[in-house]
């Protein structure tokens, strides 16, 4: 990114910040001792004198779950001397073991490494005194992260918060930028390309052609599953409804204006208005189509009901004539799928709707972050600064190396000027997720794009899917805005959040119920005064201000 940009995106997000100062109290932020007199020599690595910090985390079910069992754990104990008393929770059972852990005022712990933590989180616990500013700690104590944050200053303001403190440590994951960011879509629906060859099928550019090839997979399902030895039932189309990248709504985006959906349901139109997606008449239009296709026998009945174990189980099965998912090497292979094109809705429209937030690559506000419980400041502060460090960081992130009996995502390598760096290893028949879970610890972390050939290298399957997503996707974003990645006041983060709970849940309600069981037209203008009457006006005039003060700020810096 140019230094322009970045100052561009530096004042925009400024701009949005400084807009909502007013609405926000300053009362209720933690005063602990978040810029002590500790040398900064008293925290240099690896310490004379083991010291122990205390973290909450979490992990997946089916992972390990005593985090100091985990091989990044135990190298990073080796090199900095400190010991962590882990708390750790099961991934699915987190966000409410969280919060009551939090609520245990006296008994916190130092940190929370995986917060999880969203905007009004932020908020709320500084507000509380649970949470404390790390501003200072920063400045003082975090070199890995400073330099991150000088490369990159709109980072770190979209870490501030409305009243200039910061109160999480960022996760940052940069692979592309912009239209040409990994992160621009998420539900890629991946078509399998060996069945369309055996039945003499073209790839679809089509809703039309697409639901003839899903007839064709219907129809022909004895002989394919006879020529490729299938066991089970051939489902020419599967997914997890309203769950994320597994969700199907990519292929409404041809439909009426082609705003199609979203995974947070939000667009912003050409002319810079801010909608709602699951309000729009192409919306309605697109939702009846997959109808359609369910009263066709053309989608896997699962598809309302199902887990991801349940999803992937099917698709190493080889069952799927078309499913959805950010990689399709984590339900079957590379070799048998090939990315669907955007299709041309019945009217000729194409279009993709990228991802909100999408323009500044991989970015989570709430990753990690101190309690006032917290009396060792600087120590967590060191400590957990060595996690931007870039190749502690590509590990958090993806996995390590040199762990025995195991499939490891790295090896320990070298770069062009024979300096250190992790070389990704091929997996073989492994998931990359299932591999990634076993090893990798998430949290806090900074992962750049010129990390990769110095530090890292590129993962082979983000590369694959970067490349097909340019080749398959890039010339149909046509879109010109996505939402920005905004921090809104206390009183509006609030008030969006009380909103969305009821919004989002009869949008997301409706939407598995109509392609499910089909009655969109009859019941669509009470649908619409449902929503209305929820407060989706009010909703869209809060994100409107925010989008709205991020582009004036633009046009302010612009020559």
């Amino acid at each position: 990114m140019s230094k322009k940009g970045r100052k561009i995106i530096c004042a925009a997000l400024l701009g949005a910040i400084l807009l909502s100062l007013t609405a926000c109290g300053q009362g209720g932020v933690a005063q602990a001792d978040i810029d002590p007199d500790t040398p900064v020599s008293e925290v240099t690595f690896p310490l004379e004198e083991t010291r122990e910090l205390s973290f909450i985390t979490n992990a997946p079910a089916r992972t390990e779950q005593d985090p100091n069992k985990r091989i990044i754990f135990q190298r990073l104990e080796e090199q900095t001397n400190v010991h962590i008393d882990w708390t750790c929770f099961v991934s699915d059972q987190f966000a409410d073991k969280k919060n009551l852990a939090l609520a245990q005022f006296g008994a916190l712990p130092d940190g929370l490494f995986v917060a999880g933590m969203g905007d009004y989180d932020l908020l709320r616990y500084a507000k509380q005194g649970i949470i404390i500013p790390l501003e200072n700690l920063i400045d003082k104590y975090m070199p890995n992260l400073q330099a991150v944050f000088e490369k990159y200053p709109e980072y770190r303001v979209m870490c501030t918060a409305p009243d200039g403190h910061i109160y999480a440590f960022p996760w940052i994951e940069q692979l592309g930028e912009g239209k040409e960011a990994i992160q621009a879509i998420g539900n890629i629906p991946y078509i399998n390309k060996k069945w369309l060859d055996f039945l003499n099928l073209e790839i679809p550019t089509t809703t039309a052609e697409l639901e003839e090839v899903l007839i064709a997979f219907r129809d022909h399902a004895d002989e394919i599953e006879a020529e490729f030895d299938i066991t089970g039932d051939v489902i020419p189309m599967s997914f997890i409804i309203n769950n994320g990248d597994q969700d199907p709504a990519f292929l409404i985006n041809g439909f009426g204006e082609g705003y199609g959906d979203t995974g947070d349901h939000f667009a912003v139109t050409d002319e810079g208005e801010v909608i709602y997606t699951a309000v729009q008449e192409g919306y309605k239009e697109g939702i009846a189509w997959l109808h359609h296709l369910v009263e066709e026998g053309l989608v896997d009945p699962e598809a309302f009901t199902q887990d991801w174990s349940t999803y992937v189980a099917k698709g190493k099965n080889h069952r799927y004539g078309l499913c959805f998912t950010w990689d399709i090497a984590n339900i079957d292979n590379y070799e048998d799928y090939v990315m669907l094109p955007a299709l041309a809705g019945p009217e000729g429209l194409v279009n993709i709707t990228r991802q909100n937030g999408s323009e500044t690559s991989g970015f989570e506000r709430g990753r990690c972050v101190l309690t006032s419980n917290c009396r060792d400041t600087a120590l967590a502060a060191a400590w957990i600064d060595q996690m931007y460090a870039p190749l502690q960081s590509a590990q958090n992130n993806w996995g390590t190396y040199g762990e025995e009996g195991a499939a490891n995502i790295f090896e320990m390598s070298v770069n062009d000027a024979g300096e250190p760096m992790l070389r990704h290893l091929d997996l073989g028949d492994n998931s990359p997720v299932e591999v990634r879970e076993n090893q990798s610890v998430n949290g806090p972390l900074a992962v750049l794009n010129d990390y990769y050939g110095v530090y890292v290298t590129l993962p082979d399957d983000a590369k694959w899917r970067l490349d097909n997503m340019h080749a398959t996707y890039l010339e149909d974003m046509h879109s010109k805005y996505v939402f920005p990645n905004v921090f809104m006041s206390l009183e509006d983060t609030n008030r969006v959040s009380q909103l969305d709970t009821d919004i989002k849940r009869y949008a997301e309600q409706m939407k598995a119920s109509w392609i499910l069981n089909g009655g969109i037209e009859e019941e669509w203008d009470e649908y619409l005064e449902r929503m209305e009457s929820y407060g989706l006006s009010e909703y869209l005039e809060i994100k409107q201000k925010y989008f709205d003060a991020y582009q004036e700020s633009l046009q302010e810096d612009a020559p």
